[in-house]
Protein backbone atom coordinates (compact mmCIF):
# COMPACT_ATOMS: atom_id res chain seq x y z
CA UNK A 1 0.00 0.00 0.00
CA UNK A 2 2.61 2.33 0.73
CA UNK A 3 3.73 2.26 -2.86
CA UNK A 4 0.93 3.36 -4.38
CA UNK A 5 0.53 5.80 -2.29
CA UNK A 6 4.23 6.97 -2.75
CA UNK A 7 3.24 6.55 -6.62
CA UNK A 8 0.50 8.96 -6.07
CA UNK A 9 2.46 11.32 -4.45
CA UNK A 10 5.15 11.71 -6.94
CA UNK A 11 2.26 11.80 -9.53
CA UNK A 12 0.95 15.14 -7.86
CA UNK A 13 4.46 16.44 -7.98
CA UNK A 14 5.13 15.95 -11.54
CA UNK A 15 1.82 17.62 -12.40
CA UNK A 16 2.82 20.61 -10.06
CA UNK A 17 6.65 20.71 -10.54
CA UNK A 18 6.77 20.73 -6.61
CA UNK A 19 7.99 18.23 -4.23
CA UNK A 20 4.22 16.89 -2.42
CA UNK A 21 4.18 15.63 0.86
CA UNK A 22 1.13 13.25 2.07
CA UNK A 23 -0.46 13.25 5.69
CA UNK A 24 -3.18 11.64 6.96
CA UNK A 25 -5.76 13.77 8.87
CA UNK A 26 -3.75 13.36 12.14
CA UNK A 27 -0.82 15.00 10.59
CA UNK A 28 1.38 11.61 10.43
CA UNK A 29 3.78 11.26 7.24
CA UNK A 30 2.47 9.07 4.84
CA UNK A 31 4.63 9.70 1.64
CA UNK A 32 6.65 12.83 0.47
CA UNK A 33 8.48 13.65 -2.71
CA UNK A 34 12.56 14.14 -2.75
CA UNK A 35 13.50 17.45 -2.78
CA UNK A 36 16.12 18.62 -5.14
CA UNK A 37 16.31 22.40 -4.65
CA UNK A 38 19.77 23.94 -3.50
CA UNK A 39 17.67 26.43 -2.12
CA UNK A 40 17.79 26.09 2.19
CA UNK A 41 14.40 28.01 2.59
CA UNK A 42 12.83 25.15 1.01
CA UNK A 43 12.95 22.83 4.19
CA UNK A 44 11.74 24.80 6.29
CA UNK A 45 11.35 23.58 10.34
CA UNK A 46 7.56 22.50 9.34
CA UNK A 47 8.54 20.26 6.76
CA UNK A 48 11.72 18.94 8.41
CA UNK A 49 10.44 18.18 11.49
CA UNK A 50 7.24 16.10 9.63
CA UNK A 51 10.29 14.37 7.52
CA UNK A 52 12.46 13.22 10.10
CA UNK A 53 9.87 12.88 12.75
CA UNK A 54 6.93 11.53 10.83
CA UNK A 55 4.46 13.81 12.47
CA UNK A 56 3.99 17.96 13.80
CA UNK A 57 3.27 19.09 16.64
CA UNK A 58 -0.10 19.72 18.29
CA UNK A 59 0.52 23.95 17.65
CA UNK A 60 1.58 23.63 13.78
CA UNK A 61 -1.89 21.19 13.44
CA UNK A 62 -3.69 24.00 14.99
CA UNK A 63 -2.48 26.63 12.94
CA UNK A 64 -3.09 25.05 9.84
CA UNK A 65 -6.24 23.48 10.83
CA UNK A 66 -7.33 27.43 11.62
CA UNK A 67 -7.72 27.67 7.81
CA UNK A 68 -10.45 25.69 6.91
CA UNK A 69 -8.72 22.78 5.70
CA UNK A 70 -10.67 19.78 7.51
CA UNK A 71 -13.80 21.60 5.80
CA UNK A 72 -12.08 22.58 2.37
CA UNK A 73 -13.29 20.22 -0.79
CA UNK A 74 -10.67 22.03 -3.14
CA UNK A 75 -7.15 23.73 -2.79
CA UNK A 76 -6.36 26.10 0.41
CA UNK A 77 -3.35 28.87 0.17
CA UNK A 78 -1.93 29.39 3.11
CA UNK A 79 0.83 32.20 4.26
CA UNK A 80 3.91 31.89 5.43
CA UNK A 81 4.26 32.30 9.38
CA UNK A 82 8.29 32.14 10.28
CA UNK A 83 6.97 32.79 13.81
CA UNK A 84 5.23 29.73 13.52
CA UNK A 85 8.07 27.93 11.54
CA UNK A 86 6.48 28.31 8.39
CA UNK A 87 9.02 30.23 6.21
CA UNK A 88 7.01 29.33 2.87
CA UNK A 89 3.51 29.88 1.65
CA UNK A 90 1.98 26.62 1.09
CA UNK A 91 -1.21 24.81 -1.09
CA UNK A 92 -3.12 22.33 0.59
CA UNK A 93 -5.13 20.07 -1.14
CA UNK A 94 -7.56 18.26 1.23
CA UNK A 95 -8.12 14.26 0.67
CA UNK A 96 -11.49 13.14 0.90
CA UNK A 97 -13.98 10.15 0.11
CA UNK A 98 -17.54 9.92 1.28
CA UNK A 99 -17.68 13.57 2.41
CA UNK A 100 -15.04 12.77 4.94
CA UNK A 101 -11.33 14.53 4.92
CA UNK A 102 -8.82 11.81 5.81
CA UNK A 103 -5.65 13.44 4.82
CA UNK A 104 -3.49 15.93 3.25
CA UNK A 105 -1.71 16.79 0.59
CA UNK A 106 1.13 19.52 0.86
CA UNK A 107 3.08 21.59 -1.55
CA UNK A 108 5.44 24.95 -1.18
CA UNK A 109 3.43 27.89 -3.06
CA UNK A 110 6.10 29.20 -5.39
CA UNK A 111 5.12 31.87 -7.97
CA UNK A 112 4.14 32.11 -9.90
CA UNK A 113 2.42 28.97 -8.82
CA UNK A 114 0.06 26.25 -10.42
CA UNK A 115 -2.17 26.85 -12.69
CA UNK A 116 -5.97 26.11 -11.68
CA UNK A 117 -5.91 22.91 -14.13
CA UNK A 118 -3.21 21.98 -13.11
CA UNK A 119 -4.61 22.20 -9.28
CA UNK A 120 -7.77 20.37 -10.67
CA UNK A 121 -5.77 17.75 -12.24
CA UNK A 122 -3.87 17.25 -8.55
CA UNK A 123 -7.34 17.22 -7.12
CA UNK A 124 -8.31 14.29 -8.96
CA UNK A 125 -5.15 12.53 -7.70
CA UNK A 126 -5.72 13.19 -4.48
CA UNK A 127 -9.19 11.78 -4.84
CA UNK A 128 -7.71 8.00 -5.64
CA UNK A 129 -5.49 8.73 -2.09
CA UNK A 130 -8.98 9.07 -0.72
CA UNK A 131 -10.35 5.77 -2.08
CA UNK A 132 -6.77 4.05 -0.75
CA UNK A 133 -6.87 5.71 2.56
CA UNK A 134 -10.86 4.45 2.99
CA UNK A 135 -10.00 1.01 1.97
CA UNK A 136 -6.93 1.10 4.59
CA UNK A 137 -9.05 2.15 6.81
CA UNK A 138 -11.80 -0.40 6.08
CA UNK A 139 -9.17 -3.23 6.15
CA UNK A 140 -8.39 -2.67 9.77
CA UNK A 141 -11.54 -3.17 10.70
CA UNK A 142 -11.97 -6.89 11.93
CA UNK A 143 -13.71 -8.31 9.34
CA UNK A 144 -12.99 -12.42 9.95
CA UNK A 145 -16.63 -12.97 10.77
CA UNK A 146 -17.73 -12.05 7.47
CA UNK A 147 -14.97 -13.50 5.37
CA UNK A 148 -15.44 -16.58 7.28
CA UNK A 149 -19.43 -16.73 6.48
CA UNK A 150 -18.35 -16.80 2.92
CA UNK A 151 -16.16 -19.52 2.91
CA UNK A 152 -18.36 -21.65 4.78
CA UNK A 153 -21.62 -20.95 3.72
CA UNK A 154 -24.19 -23.56 2.18
CA UNK A 155 -24.81 -22.83 -1.83
CA UNK A 156 -27.60 -20.72 -2.91
CA UNK A 157 -28.99 -17.71 -0.82
CA UNK A 158 -26.87 -18.40 2.55
CA UNK A 159 -24.10 -18.00 0.28
CA UNK A 160 -25.57 -14.93 -1.55
CA UNK A 161 -26.53 -13.16 1.57
CA UNK A 162 -23.21 -13.93 2.92
CA UNK A 163 -21.26 -12.31 0.07
CA UNK A 164 -23.85 -9.20 0.28
CA UNK A 165 -22.69 -8.78 3.89
CA UNK A 166 -18.64 -8.88 2.98
CA UNK A 167 -19.47 -6.43 0.40
CA UNK A 168 -21.25 -3.94 3.01
CA UNK A 169 -18.48 -4.40 5.03
CA UNK A 170 -15.61 -3.47 2.70
CA UNK A 171 -17.58 -1.02 1.11
CA UNK A 172 -18.80 -0.85 -2.89
CA UNK A 173 -15.45 0.18 -4.37
CA UNK A 174 -12.96 -1.96 -2.30
CA UNK A 175 -15.52 -4.92 -2.77
CA UNK A 176 -15.42 -4.65 -6.64
CA UNK A 177 -12.01 -3.90 -7.24
CA UNK A 178 -9.38 -7.01 -8.24
CA UNK A 179 -8.90 -9.39 -5.31
CA UNK A 180 -6.57 -12.90 -4.61
CA UNK A 181 -7.35 -15.19 -2.16
CA UNK A 182 -4.59 -16.90 -0.24
CA UNK A 183 -4.67 -19.82 1.87
CA UNK A 184 -1.95 -20.64 4.41
CA UNK A 185 -1.89 -24.27 6.32
CA UNK A 186 -1.23 -25.03 8.52
CA UNK A 187 -2.09 -22.51 11.00
CA UNK A 188 -2.25 -23.78 14.34
CA UNK A 189 -3.31 -20.54 16.28
CA UNK A 190 -7.34 -20.46 16.73
CA UNK A 191 -7.09 -16.35 15.76
CA UNK A 192 -6.52 -14.56 12.68
CA UNK A 193 -3.93 -12.08 13.04
CA UNK A 194 -4.08 -8.06 12.43
CA UNK A 195 -4.78 -7.08 9.08
CA UNK A 196 -2.68 -3.73 9.68
CA UNK A 197 0.59 -5.21 9.68
CA UNK A 198 0.09 -6.96 6.02
CA UNK A 199 -0.36 -3.91 3.23
CA UNK A 200 -2.92 -5.04 0.84
CA UNK A 201 -5.11 -7.47 3.06
CA UNK A 202 -8.36 -6.59 2.74
CA UNK A 203 -10.45 -9.36 5.14
CA UNK A 204 -8.35 -12.48 6.38
CA UNK A 205 -9.75 -15.13 8.84
CA UNK A 206 -9.29 -18.69 10.03
CA UNK A 207 -11.19 -21.97 8.61
CA UNK A 208 -11.15 -25.24 10.45
CA UNK A 209 -8.45 -27.63 9.67
CA UNK A 210 -10.90 -30.57 9.67
CA UNK A 211 -8.58 -34.11 8.80
CA UNK A 212 -12.40 -35.83 8.05
CA UNK A 213 -9.94 -38.55 6.46
CA UNK A 214 -10.27 -41.17 9.85
CA UNK A 215 -8.25 -43.99 10.11
CA UNK A 216 -8.89 -45.48 6.54
CA UNK A 217 -8.91 -42.32 4.85
CA UNK A 218 -4.81 -41.84 5.77
CA UNK A 219 -4.16 -45.50 5.10
CA UNK A 220 -1.89 -46.33 2.33
CA UNK A 221 -0.31 -42.46 2.27
CA UNK A 222 2.31 -42.05 -0.26
CA UNK A 223 5.29 -40.35 2.19
CA UNK A 224 6.64 -37.72 0.17
CA UNK A 225 9.74 -37.48 2.20
CA UNK A 226 10.55 -41.29 1.98
CA UNK A 227 9.66 -40.82 -1.96
CA UNK A 228 12.43 -38.22 -2.26
CA UNK A 229 15.22 -40.02 -0.33
CA UNK A 230 19.05 -40.24 -1.87
CA UNK A 231 19.30 -43.10 -4.48
CA UNK A 232 21.40 -46.32 -3.67
CA UNK A 233 22.37 -47.46 -6.99
CA UNK A 234 22.22 -51.13 -5.84
CA UNK A 235 21.39 -53.62 -8.67
CA UNK A 236 18.10 -55.87 -6.86
CA UNK A 237 18.30 -59.24 -6.64
CA UNK A 238 16.89 -61.01 -9.75
CA UNK A 239 17.87 -57.97 -12.28
CA UNK A 240 16.97 -59.24 -16.05
CA UNK A 241 13.37 -59.39 -15.33
CA UNK A 242 11.26 -57.72 -18.18
CA UNK A 243 8.57 -55.45 -17.61
CA UNK A 244 4.71 -56.40 -18.63
CA UNK A 245 3.69 -60.37 -19.76
CA UNK A 246 0.69 -61.78 -20.65
CA UNK A 247 0.41 -63.03 -17.81
CA UNK A 248 0.32 -60.51 -15.46
CA UNK A 249 -2.17 -58.44 -18.38
CA UNK A 250 -4.43 -61.28 -17.73
CA UNK A 251 -3.90 -60.48 -13.64
CA UNK A 252 -4.92 -57.44 -13.77
CA UNK A 253 -8.14 -57.65 -15.74
CA UNK A 254 -9.34 -60.09 -13.21
CA UNK A 255 -7.75 -58.40 -9.99
CA UNK A 256 -8.68 -54.70 -10.74
CA UNK A 257 -11.61 -53.65 -8.41
CA UNK A 258 -12.60 -50.22 -6.53
CA UNK A 259 -11.39 -49.01 -3.47
CA UNK A 260 -12.82 -51.76 -1.40
CA UNK A 261 -11.73 -51.65 2.35
CA UNK A 262 -8.67 -53.34 3.22
CA UNK A 263 -8.67 -57.10 4.24
CA UNK A 264 -8.57 -57.41 8.09
CA UNK A 265 -5.14 -57.08 9.13
CA UNK A 266 -3.53 -55.09 6.69
CA UNK A 267 -1.47 -52.47 7.95
CA UNK A 268 -2.95 -48.63 7.17
CA UNK A 269 0.42 -46.60 7.25
CA UNK A 270 -0.29 -43.18 8.75
CA UNK A 271 1.24 -39.81 8.34
CA UNK A 272 1.84 -38.64 12.19
CA UNK A 273 3.22 -35.77 11.22
CA UNK A 274 0.17 -34.44 9.52
CA UNK A 275 -0.63 -31.29 10.99
CA UNK A 276 -4.05 -29.84 12.52
CA UNK A 277 -5.54 -26.81 13.51
CA UNK A 278 -6.84 -24.51 11.02
CA UNK A 279 -6.16 -23.02 7.75
CA UNK A 280 -5.93 -19.49 7.33
CA UNK A 281 -7.82 -17.31 4.49
CA UNK A 282 -6.65 -14.08 2.83
CA UNK A 283 -8.29 -11.77 0.70
CA UNK A 284 -5.58 -9.76 -0.91
CA UNK A 285 -6.29 -6.78 -2.92
CA UNK A 286 -4.43 -6.30 -6.61
CA UNK A 287 -3.62 -3.34 -8.67
CA UNK A 288 -2.97 -5.91 -11.74
CA UNK A 289 -4.05 -9.79 -12.46
CA UNK A 290 -0.46 -9.66 -14.00
CA UNK A 291 1.60 -8.38 -10.76
CA UNK A 292 0.79 -10.51 -7.54
CA UNK A 293 3.40 -9.08 -5.22
CA UNK A 294 0.84 -8.38 -2.70
CA UNK A 295 -0.51 -11.66 -2.48
CA UNK A 296 3.22 -13.40 -2.51
CA UNK A 297 4.21 -10.95 0.25
CA UNK A 298 1.26 -11.79 2.15
CA UNK A 299 1.67 -15.14 1.70
CA UNK A 300 5.47 -15.36 2.88
CA UNK A 301 4.90 -13.28 5.99
CA UNK A 302 2.06 -15.44 7.08
CA UNK A 303 4.27 -18.51 6.58
CA UNK A 304 6.71 -17.39 8.83
CA UNK A 305 3.98 -16.74 11.47
CA UNK A 306 2.85 -19.81 10.87
CA UNK A 307 6.03 -21.80 11.56
CA UNK A 308 8.64 -20.63 8.10
CA UNK A 309 9.05 -24.55 6.55
CA UNK A 310 6.78 -26.27 8.36
CA UNK A 311 3.43 -23.98 6.33
CA UNK A 312 2.62 -23.97 3.01
CA UNK A 313 0.66 -21.15 1.21
CA UNK A 314 -1.75 -21.51 -2.44
CA UNK A 315 -3.05 -18.44 -4.06
CA UNK A 316 -6.29 -18.65 -6.30
CA UNK A 317 -6.43 -17.29 -9.86
CA UNK A 318 -7.26 -13.23 -9.44
CA UNK A 319 -10.81 -12.14 -10.00
CA UNK A 320 -12.61 -8.96 -9.84
CA UNK A 321 -15.27 -8.82 -6.87
CA UNK A 322 -16.39 -11.34 -4.36
CA UNK A 323 -18.94 -13.27 -6.28
CA UNK A 324 -16.19 -15.73 -7.20
CA UNK A 325 -14.73 -16.07 -3.28
CA UNK A 326 -16.39 -20.04 -2.84
CA UNK A 327 -14.55 -21.18 -5.95
CA UNK A 328 -11.16 -18.65 -5.69
CA UNK A 329 -11.31 -20.34 -2.04
CA UNK A 330 -11.49 -23.50 -3.11
CA UNK A 331 -7.97 -22.84 -5.91
CA UNK A 332 -6.26 -21.51 -3.08
CA UNK A 333 -6.54 -24.45 -0.57
CA UNK A 334 -6.14 -26.75 -3.09
CA UNK A 335 -2.67 -25.14 -4.31
CA UNK A 336 -1.99 -25.08 -0.71
CA UNK A 337 -2.38 -28.52 -0.46
CA UNK A 338 -0.35 -29.46 -3.58
CA UNK A 339 2.36 -27.14 -2.74
CA UNK A 340 2.37 -29.37 0.59
CA UNK A 341 2.40 -32.79 -1.34
CA UNK A 342 4.60 -31.94 -4.12
CA UNK A 343 7.85 -29.73 -2.86
CA UNK A 344 8.87 -28.36 -6.47
CA UNK A 345 5.98 -26.67 -6.34
CA UNK A 346 6.22 -24.80 -3.20
CA UNK A 347 6.40 -23.54 -0.33
CA UNK A 348 4.07 -20.71 -2.17
CA UNK A 349 2.21 -22.30 -5.12
CA UNK A 350 -0.09 -20.68 -7.61
CA UNK A 351 -3.38 -22.48 -9.00
CA UNK A 352 -2.67 -22.24 -12.99
CA UNK A 353 0.96 -23.49 -11.65
CA UNK A 354 -0.71 -27.09 -9.71
CA UNK A 355 -0.90 -28.95 -13.23
CA UNK A 356 -2.45 -32.17 -12.42
CA UNK A 357 -3.11 -31.28 -9.16
CA UNK A 358 -5.73 -28.75 -10.32
CA UNK A 359 -8.04 -32.08 -10.59
CA UNK A 360 -6.71 -34.64 -8.58
CA UNK A 361 -7.27 -32.40 -5.46
CA UNK A 362 -10.94 -32.45 -6.62
CA UNK A 363 -11.24 -36.12 -6.10
CA UNK A 364 -12.69 -37.75 -2.96
CA UNK A 365 -10.41 -38.50 -0.40
CA UNK A 366 -10.08 -42.45 -0.52
CA UNK A 367 -9.41 -41.45 -4.32
CA UNK A 368 -5.42 -43.10 -3.76
CA UNK A 369 -7.29 -46.66 -1.91
CA UNK A 370 -7.88 -48.18 -5.10
CA UNK A 371 -7.38 -51.79 -4.57
CA UNK A 372 -4.47 -52.15 -7.54
CA UNK A 373 -2.26 -50.07 -5.63
CA UNK A 374 -2.88 -50.40 -2.12
CA UNK A 375 -0.50 -53.08 -1.63
CA UNK A 376 2.68 -51.01 -3.25
CA UNK A 377 1.27 -48.17 -0.89
CA UNK A 378 2.11 -49.76 1.90
CA UNK A 379 5.58 -48.77 3.40
CA UNK A 380 7.79 -51.62 3.41
CA UNK A 381 7.20 -50.96 -0.74
CA UNK A 382 8.45 -47.40 -0.22
CA UNK A 383 11.16 -47.60 -2.78
CA UNK A 384 8.95 -49.34 -5.34
CA UNK A 385 6.46 -46.55 -5.30
CA UNK A 386 9.14 -43.98 -5.39
CA UNK A 387 10.41 -45.96 -8.83
CA UNK A 388 7.12 -46.23 -10.21
CA UNK A 389 6.28 -42.71 -9.69
CA UNK A 390 9.44 -41.47 -11.32
CA UNK A 391 8.66 -43.72 -13.86
CA UNK A 392 5.86 -42.28 -15.16
CA UNK A 393 7.19 -38.27 -14.52
CA UNK A 394 9.37 -39.56 -17.11
CA UNK A 395 7.02 -40.57 -19.26
CA UNK A 396 8.13 -44.38 -19.28
CA UNK A 397 11.48 -43.39 -20.33
CA UNK A 398 13.43 -46.19 -18.53
CA UNK A 399 16.44 -43.99 -19.37
CA UNK A 400 15.66 -40.88 -17.91
CA UNK A 401 14.28 -42.83 -14.85
CA UNK A 402 17.34 -44.71 -14.44
CA UNK A 403 19.57 -41.34 -14.52
CA UNK A 404 17.25 -39.30 -12.15
CA UNK A 405 17.02 -42.40 -9.62
CA UNK A 406 20.59 -43.38 -10.09
CA UNK A 407 20.11 -47.08 -10.43
CA UNK A 408 21.20 -49.66 -13.27
CA UNK A 409 18.59 -50.19 -15.93
CA UNK A 410 18.31 -53.63 -14.97
CA UNK A 411 17.61 -52.60 -11.43
CA UNK A 412 14.76 -50.52 -12.67
CA UNK A 413 13.60 -53.32 -14.54
CA UNK A 414 13.52 -55.51 -11.64
CA UNK A 415 11.49 -52.93 -9.71
CA UNK A 416 9.13 -52.48 -12.16
CA UNK A 417 8.31 -56.23 -12.68
CA UNK A 418 8.11 -55.97 -8.60
CA UNK A 419 5.11 -52.98 -9.46
CA UNK A 420 3.70 -54.66 -11.84
CA UNK A 421 3.07 -58.12 -9.52
CA UNK A 422 1.98 -56.07 -6.58
CA UNK A 423 -0.56 -54.41 -8.39
CA UNK A 424 -2.08 -56.50 -11.71
CA UNK A 425 -1.26 -53.43 -13.68
CA UNK A 426 0.97 -53.76 -16.98
CA UNK A 427 3.06 -50.48 -17.16
CA UNK A 428 3.13 -51.45 -21.15
CA UNK A 429 -1.04 -50.37 -21.17
CA UNK A 430 -1.85 -46.42 -21.16
CA UNK A 431 -4.70 -47.09 -19.10
CA UNK A 432 -2.68 -49.28 -16.52
CA UNK A 433 -0.68 -46.69 -16.62
CA UNK A 434 -2.94 -43.65 -15.83
CA UNK A 435 -4.43 -45.60 -13.15
CA UNK A 436 -1.64 -45.61 -10.89
CA UNK A 437 0.07 -42.37 -11.93
CA UNK A 438 -3.29 -40.95 -10.62
CA UNK A 439 -3.31 -43.38 -7.79
CA UNK A 440 0.15 -42.46 -6.95
CA UNK A 441 -0.19 -38.44 -6.81
CA UNK A 442 -3.63 -38.57 -5.35
CA UNK A 443 -1.80 -40.41 -2.29
CA UNK A 444 0.46 -37.28 -2.01
CA UNK A 445 -2.59 -35.52 -1.17
CA UNK A 446 -3.83 -37.27 1.86
CA UNK A 447 -3.16 -35.00 4.73
CA UNK A 448 -5.72 -32.94 6.74
CA UNK A 449 -7.43 -30.28 4.26
CA UNK A 450 -9.22 -27.08 5.62
CA UNK A 451 -12.55 -28.17 5.11
CA UNK A 452 -15.55 -26.15 3.88
CA UNK A 453 -18.62 -26.44 1.08
CA UNK A 454 -18.80 -27.99 -1.86
CA UNK A 455 -19.35 -26.36 -4.95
Amino acid sequence: MKGDYQELVDEISALLAEPATLENRDFGLIAFGAHDSDDDTAMDPVRTRSILTRKSTPAVRAWFEGFGIARATGPVRIPAAPEAGVFRDRICLPVRHGGIVLGYVWLLDAAPGPTQAQLAAAMEVTARIGTLLADEERAGTDLSREFRAVLTAESGWQYDMAVAALRTALGGTSADRLHAVVCVTPWTAADAPSSRSLPGVAALCTVPWDTGLGDGGRSGQLETGALDTAPDGAVDPGSGASTGTSARRAATRTSRGGADAAPSGAPHPHDDSAPDGHALAVLVRLRSADTLSPALTAADRLRAAAGGDAATAGIATPRRGLAGLNTAWLEAASASRAARAEPRLGPVAEWPAIGPYRMLTALPADAAHDSAVRELLDRSHTELARTAEMFLDCAGQAGRTAAALGIHRQTLYYRLSRVEQLTGLDLDDGEDRLLLHMALKSARLQSPFPSTRRI
